[in-house]
């Protein structure tokens, strides 16, 4: 099969695309012909060797894939058949023609759900649903501010955060790109290459602030929602795209009494575990069946930037980089170019 190999750590450039054997079926996996894989910041980490989730080498980056199911491991406790248009969480391997996956993590997507945008669902909307329903018990009525709403953890916050029947105020960069996050359901949007954030987060809330904040961004506007969250408010930091991990001042905490919380979605999907714990995966399960419901009701859209061919990996993690990419951009492995 063909998939993309990185040798060592480094950038875009040290990968190849490479001709290598077909991964074997190990026990409680299924193997999954990989028509779409989802190209995130998050890859840029893992190739780097940055990310939280730091593989041996060699490596195939990739942990969101979509497509059909070839071949289920005799001891795999699953109802997939055979031919199962599906969407997969993998630690790594999905920028590839087949992937090997826990069973557990292989989930069986609606027919109205294209393989591009089904890439969105494994840990984009995910992420987002655990980190806002669980993690953040987003009421309605609250005020969620999301940042980096163009990009797809940003539009998928903004979707959850609509449909969990919260007021959305989005942050993004141009007008293009606030149009987008306008469009995808924010109640308000901030674009803020031309406005301070902060401020017109307070003026929205008559000086409240938010009650959630949903951060993929990092740094200064970490730092910034710290002043325009409200008392006892929820602060997610889901990543790091400005490039700088935050110090959290517990001065600022203490006084608003705020609540900080981690979302690392690997850790329900047992990425890096040998046994996964039982009632996760139920939750994780249901989870997945409401997403699925939602975007049956037409309340998330699955933004799929544009789809490229394998090959053109680089010119995909490129668009990533300089952060062009509205919504999701997606790999198909099995299309040859």
């Amino acid at each position: 099969m063909r998939a993309v190999i990185g040798r060592q750590f480094g950038g875009i450039d040290d990968l190849s695309l490479e001709d290598v054997p077909s991964p074997t079926l190990e026990a409680g996996t299924v193997r999954i012909s990989v028509r779409a894989a989802g190209v995130s910041f998050a890859n840029l980490l893992f190739i780097a060797g940055q990310h939280q989730n730091r593989p041996s080498l060699p490596f195939i980056p990739g942990t969101e894939v979509a497509g059909t199911v070839t071949e289920i491991a005799p001891d795999a406790a699953t109802t997939l058949r055979i031919g199962d248009r599906v969407c997969a969480g993998l630690p790594s391997g999905g920028f590839a023609e087949e992937a090997i996956v826990d069973a557990a993590n292989v989930f069986k997507i609606p027919d109205s759900l294209s393989f591009a945008g089904a890439t969105l669902f494994p840990t984009i909307y995910a992420t987002a649903f655990a980190g806002l329903a669980w993690r953040a018990n987003l009421k309605p009525g609250e005020t969620l501010l999301v940042h980096g709403a163009a990009g797809a953890s940003g539009l998928a916050a903004v979707e959850i955060g609509r449909a969990l029947g919260a007021r959305v105020i989005a942050t993004a960069g141009g007008e293009r790109k606030t149009a987008v996050a306008a469009d995808y359901g924010a109640h308000h949007v901030i674009d803020y290459k031309r406005d301070d954030f902060r401020k017109s987060v307070l003026e929205i809330t008559d000086g409240r602030g938010a009650d959630v904040v949903f951060d993929p961004v990092g740094g200064d506007v970490f730092d910034n929602s710290l002043r325009c969250i409200a008392p006892l408010g929820r602060l997610l930091p889901i990543g790091f795209a400005s490039g700088r991990i935050p110090q959290i001042p517990a001065n600022i905490i203490l006084v608003k009494n705020l609540t900080v919380i981690g979302l690392y979605w690997g850790f329900y999907m047992a990425w890096g575990k040998s046994k996964a714990d039982a009632v996760l995966r139920a939750k994780v399960k249901t989870l997945f069946e409401e997403l699925f419901a939602l975007h049956e009701a037409g309340k998330l859209r699955a933004p799929v930037d544009r789809t490229l061919p394998l090959p053109q990996f680089a010119d995909a993690l490129r668009r990533v980089e300089r952060r062009e990419v509205i919504g999701k951009i997606v790999l198909a492995p099995t299309d040859r170019e």
